[in-house]
């Protein structure tokens, strides 16, 4: 029996108990989702791509049952059952039936649509502080998911992907110009090769898992406040297990493709912090996985452009698949590492400033963010919310907090990323220690000094609610007793509203 009547037959309001008023149905390069009453339909086209193939009934079963099993990790409230469509003697097709099956299909609770994350960007509702909580889900996700210790597992995918991509330039010259094709073919190739000790490397150390695979912006909705991933990748477990990096690149690059570069960075820097080992080395591989994202969605761009009936439709998706192909070509070409070193005393605003700028300094999605505060929380092993006694602030475990956070930042500058290191850098030798750190990897350097009157820090710290650090007023009362030494950072006056002091620090980082 041909899909086309069981399209038409999930179409009806008769087939679904209760009997729903109205019918939607979202089609994509792979699926037909059926929205009647409070339950989602997804039936699997009967196609065949070169990264997928769904051209058989079992097939797709299969697939139906792996994605059941799959996305029950994330949204078990959202996945209830995989059920034949039947063909039954003398009436027809039936949902459920007893007859022989002609169909399958993956059965879900609906959600409100206004949750999803790509429709609150499209409509400016993202909201910047929900990307923390984001970022901590996915980590939590990521430490949880099966490993492949296996270093070949770590490399084989993408040499599949890239020798698809290539064929894929080379077939298509009105979208792809040839000249540039074969640049980001050439850059691709050779980012690769250099990457695979590193990559092997990281297997090895268990960031390979089986991840989401599928991890942007359609596929995560908010549900009860609360993130919620779905619809993980699920035709092909190989493709799925993967460096958890190139999992979050996904998500990281169709922030960038929106144009929402601070979101962005900060999902990286809350994944990051969530992270118990940083994997701050593995950041070598972002521009290579940023490039390769891209270049997927540009592909199911030019899938989408051949299935749409209308003209006009078709060619907005090949317009979407050049725009990705460009920014593929982007991301193979980072800024160099810059490291900032923002100090000041408690109160300045110096975490708040270094989030607002992190995302204009370096490659994308911008500066790393070492924060004194979280590293001694680290430490001590204890949640960023929580107060530490007064003995984890002698001056000898400040030192070693500093000593700790310039580690890391090395690391994350060696992976060729720029650093943001934040701390009240008192000491001269704290801020002369910044400058060697930068000066070693052979990356631009900018310290800045935030200052602000007494009554303004005193007045900020006591305001302060839920923050990771646990300065108090009487912190600040005796910082103002510091004897600063030489003060070479540049100055910045943090008196004023946010967005004039990151103003005020642009020209210096531009400098």
């Amino acid at each position: 029996m041909g899909q086309a009547n069981v399209l038409e037959f999930m179409g009806r309001p008769e087939t679904y108990h209760p009997r729903p008023t109205t019918i939607e149905c979202i089609e994509t390069h792979a699926s037909h989702v059926f929205l009647a009453g409070d339950f989602a339909y997804k039936v699997k086209r009967a196609v065949k791509y070169p990264f997928l193939d769904f051209s058989t009934l079992e097939r797709r079963r299969e697939a139906c049952l792996n994605e059941l099993r799959l996305n029950r990790r994330t949204a078990p409230q959202l996945y209830v059952e995989v059920v034949p469509i039947t063909s039954e003697p003398g009436s027809g097709l039936r949902l459920r039936g007893d007859g022989e099956p002609c169909e399958w299909v993956l059965v879900m609770r609906r959600f409100a649509q206004e949750g999803l994350y790509d429709r609150m960007a499209e409509e400016g509702r993202l909201a910047y502080v929900a990307m923390a909580p984001l970022a901590a889900e996915i980590a939590k996700f990521h430490a949880a998911a099966d490993r492949s210790l296996t270093p070949d597992q770590a490399v084989r995918p993408f040499a599949g992907i890239l020798t698809e991509h290539e064929a894929v330039l080379e077939e298509n010259p009105a979208l792809f110009a040839s000249d540039r094709a074969r640049a980001l073919a050439g850059r691709t190739r050779a980012a690769f090769d250099d990457l695979q000790p590193l990559l092997k490397e990281r297997a090895l150390g268990g960031y390979v898992r089986h991840c989401h695979g599928d991890l942007h912006l359609r596929n995560i909705v908010a549900i009860a406040g609360h993130p919620v991933l779905f619809d993980a990748l699920e035709f092909d477990d190989r493709l799925a297990t993967i460096d958890v990096l190139y999992d979050l690149a996904f998500l990281l690059m169709d922030l960038g493709k929106r144009e929402l570069a601070q979101h962005a960075n900060a999902v990286l820097n809350g994944y990051l912090d969530s992270n118990a080992t940083g994997d701050l080395l593995g950041l070598a591989t972002l521009p290579f996985f940023l490039s390769l994202r891209a270049m997927v969605r540009a592909k199911v761009e030019m899938l989408r452009a051949r299935q749409l009936a209308e003209p006009v439709d078709a060619l907005s998706a090949r317009e979407e698949a050049t725009r990705y192909f460009d920014l593929a070509l982007e991301f193979l070409d980072p800024a160099p590492p810059h490291l900032v070193a923002i100090g000041g005393l408690s109160g300045s605003g110096k975490s708040a400033v270094a989030r607002a700028i992190a995302a204009g300094i370096g490659a994308y999605p911008g500066a790393v963010i070492v924060r004194t505060d979280v590293e001694r929380k680290r430490l001590f092993g204890v949640a960023p919310d929580a107060r530490l006694p007064q003995r984890a602030y002698t001056q000898s475990v400040s030192d070693e907090v500093y000593a700790s956070c310039r580690k890391r930042a090395g690391f994350a500058l060696a992976s060729g990323r720029s650093v943001i290191l934040d701390g009240v850098h008192a000491k001269p030798e704290e801020r002369a220690a910044a400058s060697k750190l930068a000066e070693a990897h052979g990356a631009a350097f900018t310290g800045l000094w935030l200052e602000a009157p007494a009554a303004v820090l005193r007045q900020r710290v006591a305001q302060r609610i839920g923050d990771v650090s646990d300065a108090t007023p009487e912190v600040v009362d005796a910082q103002a007793g510091y004897d600063l030494g030489q003060l070479a950072f540049h100055r910045i006056d943090a008196s004023g509203p946010l967005e004039e002091v990151a103003a005020r620090c642009l020209p210096r980082l531009r400098h």
